[in-house]
């Protein structure tokens, strides 16, 4: 093995069997993500304001879906879940090649949302199963990481198609994700099979995860953390379009920025999020970095353009920083305050969460920040220095519930 390959690759065996599931998953992801809304609106025909519904209504399915996920994860398996899940996922990216309504469009989109957001948790309940829990942050940190190569490798790939801008360009990058879906489920091949927990979890600890009080406040506060793809997909493309000088050109420089940020730092964020208490510190210094990245985004109103620019890149230096801590404190929190014979269900509504965050994320941002300038951006910054403050003495009151949890991660 080269340096370069002994830099590159992980030396844990199944965070790099992992690593190519996720590679070849977020390829495809970026490839249909990049253009759905084209696919949408220029080749469906629908209107914008029936996409942004019908995407607003798959959401819902999604939060929905997540938490039985969680429970079949842990009665069947999250490998043979997952499976099941890739294979319907292909199934449905293939139906949009029949989608020529809303009704039809809503129809599969509500049930590729609720398969997605079914999958992560299996997913999430997989790298559980299969990782140890001393490595368990540091490999997710490295899937990150590859996640975001992924989703940018599709993202450009999917250049081509848009430039091309004819249905069958389009159809060509939605079956090439449909066969990506394939893919990872033969990849998973690879993956040992996980057990069931139905002989180990009775009925009360599985329905546990919707009663443990301090689980569900760990969520809540995770959730309101994860406004900020919102404010980096939604609230910072319309701001600097509508309400700054900066070139429009910037939106794509700082998605690119955020992608390289994210690729280089998640791993070693990983590090401060190696026990419990460490990774409340890490969420609530996240809340810190984020509430700042919001009120940066407002100085930039009214600065001329290279101004402007320069303060808008290092506001998502800031909330990138942020990103990559609370995304390693939440992974550790939301496994080592789980009940352990329940895995799945405990994933199932901490990804319910975490679903319901990105569903509310675009509303929320566009009516406070993007409706009322500049000031607006003070709404998202409170929510994230709230959300991020609380996390300790959350994560505190949890571990003492769950005494066995608190030692290192």
């Amino acid at each position: 093995m080269t340096v370069i390959e002994r830099r590159l690759l992980h030396p844990d065996p199944m965070v790099r069997r992992l690593s190519w599931m996720v590679l070849v998953n977020t390829i495809g992801n970026g490839l249909f993500v990049t253009a759905s809304v084209l696919f949408f609106t220029r080749i469906v025909g629908l209107g914008a304001g029936a996409v942004g519904l019908g995407l607003t209504l798959a959401g819902v399915c999604g939060v929905a879906a997540s938490i039985p996920a969680g429970r079949a994860a842990d009665r069947w398996g999250s490998r043979r879940v997952l499976i099941t899940l890739c294979v319907v996922q292909a199934a449905g990216l293939s139906a949009y090649f029949l989608v020529h309504s809303f009704a039809a469009f809503l129809l599969v989109v509500c049930v590729e949302t609720a398969t997605d957001r079914a999958a992560a948790t299996a997913r999430n309940t997989l790298y559980a199963d299969v990782l140890s829990p001393a490595g368990r942050v540091a490999g997710r940190a490295y899937l990150r990481a590859v996640t975001n190569v992924g989703y940018g490798a599709g993202a450009a790939l999917a250049a081509i198609a848009l430039q091309i801008d004819t249905r069958a360009a389009y159809l060509t990058l939605i079956a090439a994700d449909a066969v990506t879906f394939l893919a990872v489920a033969v990849i998973l091949r690879w993956i040992p099979a996980t057990p069931a927990r139905v002989h180990t979890a009775d009925e009360g600890s599985r329905r546990g995860a919707l009663t443990d009080r301090p689980y569900l406040l760990i969520t809540a506060l995770n959730a309101v953390l994860s406004l900020q793809f919102a404010v980096l997909t939604v609230g910072l493309p319309l701001w600097i379009v509508r309400e700054t000088s900066a070139p429009p050109a910037l939106v794509g420089a700082t998605l690119l920025l955020n992608t390289v940020l994210v690729v280089v730092f998640q791993v070693r964020a990983a590090r401060t999020a190696e026990d419990i208490p460490r990774a409340a510190r890490a969420c609530r210094a996240a809340g810190l970095l984020l509430a700042g990245y919001c009120l940066v985004i407002a100085v930039s109103d009214g600065l001329p353009a290279i101004p402007a620019t320069a303060v808008l890149l290092a506001a998502v230096a800031l909330g990138t920083a942020g990103e990559v801590l609370s995304q390693a404190g939440g992974w550790l929190l939301s496994y080592d305050l789980a009940d352990g014979r329940a895995t799945g269900a405990y994933q199932g509504v901490f990804n319910a969460g975490t679903a319901s965050g990105l569903m509310i994320g675009p509303v929320a941002v566009t009516a406070t920040a993007i409706d009322h300038p500049p000031w607006g951006w003070a709404v998202p910054a409170a929510l994230f220095l709230a959300a991020g403050l609380a996390m300790v003495p959350a994560a505190r009151w949890a571990a003492h519930r769950h005494p066995a949890a608190a030692g290192p991660g």
